[in-house]
């Protein structure tokens, strides 16, 4: 069994999702935790990030890269503040 290490924090489910969509089309091995916790009220998103990637470490660059190149709603909306201004 491999060992897992934590790769990144992610802000929040869209990315997790989009992410966990991209590495199980590569077939790259990971997991995506969430640090929701239900008797904390979901406390520790607000403080930690929504969640974590755990994968093996020969993955790591790899996931950081990918995790660049998503398009995330953010990074278009600051594009077309550019453009705009």
């Amino acid at each position: 069994m491999e060992e897992f290490k934590k790769i990144l924090i992610l802000e929040n489910e869209i990315e997790a999702r989009l992410l966990d969509s991209v590495l199980n089309e590569r077939n790259i091995p990971h997991r995506i935790r969430s640090y929701y916790d239900s008797a904390y009220d979901g406390i520790f998103q607000t403080q930690k990030g929504w969640g974590v990637v755990l994968a093996p470490p020969q993955y790591q660059e790899e996931i950081e890269s990918i995790y660049q190149d998503l398009p995330l709603e953010e990074e278009v909306g600051e594009e077309r503040k550019k453009d705009e201004g």
